[in-house]
């Protein structure tokens, strides 16, 4: 008979009954009996059926049941031998290297060092795990470990996350952007939304406000618009469909060759984006300042995945998040828009600057209205969007 060497039902009552669930696996081998004990003491003993993805199954006198390994200690000839060599996390990723990939590569360098290669982000770019438009997927069904998204891409697909695209928010530093970001991923619908997915929000990509970069004759007046495919994802392409424009969504790395071939008049990307695909090889003229919107990019990671990380690999993980982010913005601030304007500079590139009437036309053409529908339309699809909008609107007046 198996043996609860330590009042079991005691144990389940406390720290063990979250993390102790019935259950069925296959792939059962020859029972080896092992003790199980927490860390206030309980312990609980049964036959070692099974041990894969962090987790000890065994037979026990109440029934089956489903251990996490960081959660205790194991005791006895059957424990399972858990040196087995680093965990390597995959993360997909588009492009190349590039500004908005630089909180990733902070990240991994400070993992690595923390648990001195134990744990390790393996980045992978170029979309060789996964078309940038499916990431969100491949976390879904486990195929790697970490990716980029963008909200835009599948907006049908995360709802909560689309408040963070919608046009002039008022957000104007990368800092702010951080804030507004963290608060809507810290949300209960968001985290519910994710989960869906077998996702969980790490961390934003913190990106500046929008503008145009486009070929041709430059607009003048809003009318202009009227006439021109634009390449806006999510809220900034109705933001410039309310300027009459028609807005398309292409994924980042086929951009320049649409502008090249006439296919857009113009496309909305941050500046590193513009660079980093080509965009600006293409281009005539920008807009210094008619910023509608940003696209938001959440750093990702496969539930599963994170739950099966030992304690120590995850507070090496989490702890990374802050000064990963602290070193994005600073690379962006003084690495990638100290080369935006000199590039600009040297393909003669137009800089067009709006003025206060116009750009309190657009304002009050379209941020208004786009918010309203915005609000109206996914009300009644259940989501607590006027509750979302307003957590932004609070957050950005609270980092001013």
């Amino acid at each position: 008979m198996i043996e609860v060497v330590k009042y079991a039902q005691q144990s389940l009552r406390s720290g063990l009954c979250a993390s102790l669930v019935a259950l069925t696996l296959p792939g059962m081998v020859a029972a080896q009996e092992i003790t199980l004990q927490t860390a206030d003491g309980n312990t609980i003993a049964g036959n070692l059926v099974e041990f894969s993805n962090n987790t000890y199954v065994i037979d026990s006198i109440l029934g089956r049941l489903n251990v996490r390994a960081d959660q205790v200690e194991c005791f006895g000839d059957g424990c399972p031998d858990l040196n087995t060599g680093p965990v390597v996390w995959n993360v997909s990723l588009w492009g190349q290297r590039r500004a908005f990939t630089e909180h990733l590569e902070k990240l991994a360098e400070l993992v690595d060092e923390k648990t001195e290669g134990d744990f390790t982000l393996n980045l992978v770019y170029g979309g060789e795990l996964s078309p940038s438009v499916e990431n969100l997927d491949g976390i879904s069904q486990g195929r790697f470990e970490m990716a980029q998204f963008c909200a835009g891409y599948n907006p049908e697909k995360n709802p909560s996350l689309n408040v963070l695209e919608l046009p002039f928010l008022g957000v104007s530093t990368l800092e702010q952007e951080v804030a507004v970001s963290v608060a809507v991923y810290e949300h209960p619908y968001t985290i519910a939304d994710m989960a869906r997915w077998n996702a969980t929000l790490l961390m934003p990509s913190p990106q500046p406000q929008q503008n145009l970069l486009g070929s041709g004759q430059p607009p003048t007046s809003l009318a202009d618009f009227a006439r021109m495919t634009i390449r806006a994802p999510g809220g900034i392409g109705d933001a410039v469909e309310s300027l009459g424009a028609t807005a398309i969504t292409i994924p980042a790395p086929a951009v320049a060759d649409a502008l090249r071939s006439g296919e857009i008049a113009a496309a909305s990307f941050a500046p590193h984006a513009h660079m980093a695909f080509g965009v600006i090889e293409s281009g005539s003229w920008w807009t210094t300042n008619l910023n509608p919107g940003t696209t938001n990019c959440p750093v990702v990671m496969n539930t599963p995945a994170f739950d099966a990380l030992s304690a120590e690999h995850r507070e090496a993980l989490i702890s990374s998040v802050e000064p990963a982010l602290d070193h994005y913005v600073d690379h962006y601030t003084n690495v990638t828009m100290q080369a935006w304007f000199p590039a600009l500079d040297d393909r003669s590139i137009i800089q067009l600057t709006f003025g206060d009437e116009i750009k309190s036309r657009i304002n009050s053409l379209v941020a208004a209205p786009t918010a309203a529908r915005w609000i109206a339309e996914n009300s009644v699809e259940g989501v607590p969007a006027q509750e979302l909008y307003n957590l932004v609107v609070q957050t950005v007046a609270q980092n001013f």
